[in-house]
């Protein structure tokens, strides 16, 4: 028999002066995402955008902005986005989102979201939020956080310790690595 265990590990990232940042809206929040994004132009031109189809096209149109277009959501956009946080391309996420109707892609939009929390993604999802995430004062600077990353492993039953292992043990065991990813 085996059990799993998990290390843990951090790594020193930062998130630099120019953000990337994903837009997306369910259907009934466009019209207030397009409004959002016109009345915020002067911030939001200074990064990169990105975001699902049909919500980057209708920004796009009205403000000028240039925004990278993925898949509408239903079409895997919300999915491609969080591929792009996995990979460290995606620095913020603003997703004004319908709680109050079902949506035929829940299981991605719930994907999603976990994806932003597991890689420590600040990411709104009404206009509040969103209003102070662009209102910080990590806007238009770098940001230095520390991600803690776990690794999974099957420990078989003869190399279990007596006491099974403890989450306290694994966590004392945290490997530091000084590498930033912005530049000194």
């Amino acid at each position: 028999m085996s059990q799993e265990k998990y290390t843990y590990s951090t790594l020193a990232k930062c998130i630099g002066k120019q953000k990337h940042i994903a837009l997306i809206a369910h259907d009934n929040m466009k019209a207030e995402i397009v409004e959002w994004a016109d009345q915020n132009k002067e911030i939001l031109q200074r990064h990169f955008l990105c975001g699902t189809g049909t919500t980057a096209k209708l920004i796009t149109e009205k403000t000028q902005l240039p925004i990278t277009a993925y898949n509408s959501g239903p079409l895997g956009g919300d999915q491609q986005i969080g591929s792009r946080i996995v990979e460290g391309e995606i620095d913020m996420v603003v997703f004004f989102w319908d709680p109050l109707e079902s949506q035929p892609h829940d299981p991605d939009i719930k994907a999603l979201l976990r994806i932003a929390v597991v890689y420590d993604v600040p990411i709104a999802t009404n206009r509040a939020t969103a209003d102070f995430l662009l209102t910080s004062q990590y806007m238009d600077n770098e940001y230095r956080f520390e991600e803690v990353t776990a690794t999974k492993y099957l420990v078989s039953s003869d190399e279990l310790p007596d006491m099974n292992g403890s989450i306290t043990e694994d966590m004392e065991n945290i490997e530091h690595s000084a590498e930033c990813l912005c530049s000194e």
